[in-house]
């Protein structure tokens, strides 16, 4: 989003086998959906699904399939059916996966499973914290205590959430298939939603070795296309997709050769991708003048204003600045402000950004308001409060290379004398 990105913003056989956590991460959503299409019982078929994953990462390294779809599809159908047959009710469930098995919902030309499975999560009997959580674990592909971790949550108190979540869609009767046209739009809004959240964990991993995780970031692309081809009249779900490739096109310019994190300003601009740039801007140019922006086409046109500068030093600040105040009138929130108080900084200099920090209070075990915080006091003369500052953000980052680029920040500073 802003200049301190990094601190604010948060088949084929030879596919599996150059990376088979990569090929299980984006197969895992069309999985599931092709077998909850084939046979219903979504809440059975995602454990066998699950199954069907681990025999993959056991054996994929040595003797990957020649169509690693088809190899998950079956191996968690016949899962399923054992599952169901282990029930007490072991008759009947074998009349209804040999019914099932026969009467398939037919596959909708030019249809994702992982489409339908997305709309699906988001279906209105469900609770909002519901939708969110189960579509970041079935179609996301984030782990339950990664689902946790974005809820603030304990994950055995996620994986109960998870899991009535799934009885309650089994219990609605819910056919796989996409919504009817009139109900689409209602759901729109936990469906943007949700892609925004798996892109964002993608773009800046809340924990483990690395700051990215490309395949996640990848997968929210893709799902973000085919939303917008579903609607392509919707104007925030071709904001969202902007956003998304102007923000995605930086990636390999965020991290040095060892993993290390790399802040814009420091960043070779000539590695960021000038397609995604392109079709990115191109997307947001046509968008803009179409009506109200909404939160995510404000976010796209700011990220197209970073993504334009030829350097660091050539950003239009203000334009980022004013942006950001519409987008404090439209979507207020402690992050949009965060933003915004480093856009006022890069316009206005630190003595008017500083003072914005000290009212998100909602922020303040969050590393970034931390990092931002370092920053501008650096800007502002003060190194000691700014070391102090790093060390803090240093102790709560959640990546290694987070963690590293702020000790390192903060070991630039000397310590000063007694």
């Amino acid at each position: 989003m802003a200049a301190l990105e990094d601190h604010a913003w948060s088949g084929s056989a030879g596919f599996a086998a150059a990376d088979p956590d990569q090929a299980l991460r984006i197969l895992a959503p069309q999985v599931l959906g092709a077998v909850v299409r084939r046979y219903g019982h979504f809440d059975v078929a995602e454990d066998a699904v699950q199954e069907a994953l681990l025999a993959a990462a056991r054996q994929w390294p040595g003797d990957p399939p020649q169509d690693p779809r088809a190899w998950l599809i079956a191996v968690a159908s016949r899962r399923l059916t054992d599952l169901l047959r282990a029930d007490q009710a072991r008759r009947r469930r074998e009349e209804t996966v040999f019914r099932l098995a026969h009467v398939v919902q037919p596959e909708v030309p030019g249809t994702d499973d992982s489409l339908v499975l997305l709309f699906m999560c988001c279906h209105p009997a469900l609770k909002p914290d519901a939708q969110l959580a189960l579509t970041l674990r079935a179609v996301g592909g984030l782990t339950t205590a990664e689902v946790a971790r974005a809820f603030l949550v304990p994950e055995d108190t996620m994986a109960r959430r998870i899991g009535r979540a799934k009885q309650r869609v089994k219990a609605s009767g819910l056919p796989f298939a996409l919504p009817p046209a009139e109900e689409r739009q209602n759901r729109l809004d936990v469906v943007l939603h949700v892609l925004y959240l798996i892109f964002n964990e993608g773009y800046t991993a809340t924990r483990g070795d690395s700051l990215q995780r490309p395949d996640l970031a990848a997968e929210a692309i893709r799902l973000a296309r085919l939303v917008r081809r579903l609607l392509p009249d919707d104007l925030e779900a071709a904001g969202l997709l902007a956003l998304m490739l102007l923000s995605d096109a930086r990636r390999e310019a965020r991290t040095a050769a060892d993993g290390s994190l790399v802040p814009m300003a420091e960043q070779d601009r000539t590695r960021w991708n000038a397609a995604q740039i392109a079709e990115g801007i191109e997307l947001i140019t046509r968008t803009l003048p179409r009506g109200v922006p909404g939160p995510y086409q404000l976010q796209a046109a700011i990220a197209a204003l970073h993504d334009e500068a030829p350097a660091a030093e050539a950003t239009d600040w203000p334009q980022i600045m004013a942006l950001y105040e519409l987008l404090m009138r439209r979507a207020p929130g402690p992050m949009v402000a965060l933003n915004h108080a480093v856009a006022v900084t890069m316009a206005r200099g630190p003595a008017e950004g500083l003072p914005l920090l000290d009212g998100l209070t909602a922020l303040a075990n969050d590393h970034r308001l931390h990092a931002v915080r370092a920053h501008l006091l650096e800007m502002a003369g003060d190194p000691q409060g700014a070391r102090a500052a790093y060390l803090t953000a240093a102790s709560l980052a959640g990546t290694l290379p987070q963690r590293r680029y702020l000790n390192a920040r903060a070991a630039k500073i000397p310590r000063s004398n007694p």
